[in-house]
């Protein structure tokens, strides 16, 4: 996957994240531009001649390696290594559109930490949306071998294979072994410092992490409210063209027209359905337009350069584009509509559970008194409200720290991170859904754990 500075988008930063592409380097010359800007700077320039934070009027001589090594700072539980993967090829992104001033000799080696599989060891906690300062410089400290990556799993190969029964080896070869990847070592100069870590690549990793899984969860979605719309004979007739012409939000005629091209023809028992059917389209829809809008929000940012500060030109611009305001709204906007999705799809659970609807037993028991798929509403309840918890606002707080001179945080760390703790839980709403419609479309069955059902729905869920 080529890197350039432009066209990063979350289903890209997924793929090289997960290790389903690896990246080449391409159009170096606006990282060269500004390195070379950077060099003739004269005056005073923030975090290059002075302190940063309360200290941005203190001189300071040769401080880079002091500032990564008080930044480098975490707590809690060590990111995964998909999310460290994450950061690592936003990062490298941003450096490509220019505006840093870092050295462009550490762009290879970036990309060789990403195609080898080294992650820094980035912690959970240590950012307030005003830049991933605590993961990025521990990521500098690892390039400059103060800190150790955590690295790719070596192995051996045996030329004659494994038994399946013993898992010992069943030939007399010695077998090869894999050599380690070497090391990615640069030596990041004093002045590079506080450009390199000038980011928020880690929030924005996650954030297009989240977006790229959750999109695959609601065009699943679709899928299976065809299934339940099926099972109980739900009305087409809120999806008609014309109902959405009348009102014409862009995600609801989409959802609409897809919904209604998975319908079979024909008329309906009820005059009108309960909402979990009549307002689909309205509800799903507006989440797909929320998604849309976060897409776009993230995907900015990732072809961006937003230093601080900026060397665009011959000149430093001090100037707050590192604030993440705008993708800390659209996280915020996003999760609130994924509970209404998950809402609706518990609303079309109970439907499945009642008689009225399916004209089966209750709970689609196999007889009389049984219980049949009753848990189903007892997991997807659990889950929603799992949603509803993560779906509260970020956008309401704020932080005052550095002697008052960061006086606003944007807190769209935490808006990313609870954007990409929603895709469990709203996989299992749609997986309870999805299983009770199955079974309400291809009969009852005998009562026996449904864990394995909602594994298997889930893994659909996924493509």
């Amino acid at each position: 996957m080529d890197i350039g500075g432009t066209g990063l988008t979350c289903s890209r930063v997924h793929a090289v994240a997960h290790g389903e592409a690896q990246v080449t380097i391409s159009g170096t010359d606006r990282a060269h531009a500004a390195w070379t800007a950077a060099q003739r700077l004269t005056g005073v320039v923030y975090g290059r001649g002075t302190g940063v934070g309360a200290n941005k009027d203190v001189p300071v001589e040769q401080g880079g390696a002091a500032l990564l090594r008080s930044h480098a700072c975490g707590a809690g539980p060590l990111v995964e290594p998909e999310r460290a993967r994450a950061m690592l090829v936003v990062r490298l992104n941003q450096l490509l559109v220019g505006g840093s001033g870092v050295d462009p000799g550490v762009l290879p080696v970036l990309a060789q930490a990403i195609n080898d599989g080294f992650t820094p060891p980035v912690r959970t906690y240590g950012a307030i949306g005003t830049g991933d300062l605590t993961a990025l410089s521990t990521t500098a400290l690892c390039l400059l071998g103060e800190l150790p990556w955590h690295s790719p799993p070596t192995g051996t190969e045996t030329g004659t294979g494994t038994s399946a029964d013993t898992g010992t080896s069943t030939g007399t070869g010695t077998g090869a072994s894999i050599a380690p990847a070497a090391v990615p070592r640069y030596a990041l100069a004093d002045a590079d410092a506080l450009p390199f870590i000038s980011s928020g690549a880690a929030t924005l990793g996650d954030a297009a992490l989240a977006c790229h899984r959750l999109r695959l969860l609601l065009d699943a979605a679709v899928d299976g409210a065809a299934r339940s719309f099926a099972a109980v004979d739900a009305s087409a007739e809120p999806l008609a063209a014309a109902v959405q012409e009348a009102r014409p939000h862009p995600g609801q005629a989409v959802v609409a027209a897809r919904l209604r091209a998975l319908l079979p023809k024909g008329p309906s028992p009820r005059v009108q359905d309960p909402y979990g059917y009549r307002a689909f389209a309205q509800v799903h829809g507006a989440a797909m337009d929320a998604l849309d809008r976060a897409e776009a929000v993230v995907e900015t940012d990732l072809n961006a350069a937003a230093e601080n500060p900026l060397i665009a030109g011959s000149l430093a611009w001090h100037n707050g584009n590192f604030h993440s305001a705008p993708v800390a709204l659209a996280l915020d906007t996003l999760r609130a509509s994924l509970v209404q999705v998950a809402q609706l799809s518990t609303a079309r659970l109970a439907t499945l559970m009642n008689p009225e609807f399916t004209g089966l037993l209750p709970f689609l028991a196999d007889r009389p008194g049984g219980s049949g798929a009753l848990i189903l509403e007892y997991v997807a309840q659990d889950a929603l409200a799992e949603l509803r918890h993560l779906a509260a606002p970020v956008t309401t707080g704020t932080a005052v720290i550095s002697l008052g001179t960061e006086d606003h945080a944007g807190f769209a760390t935490q808006a990313a991170r609870h954007a990409l703790r929603c895709v469990e839980p709203l996989e299992i709403v749609l997986a309870c859904e999805h299983t009770a419609a199955a079974r309400a479309l291809h009969g009852p069955k005998p009562d026996t754990p449904l864990t394995a059902d909602l594994e298997t729905a889930r893994q659909a869920l996924r493509g």
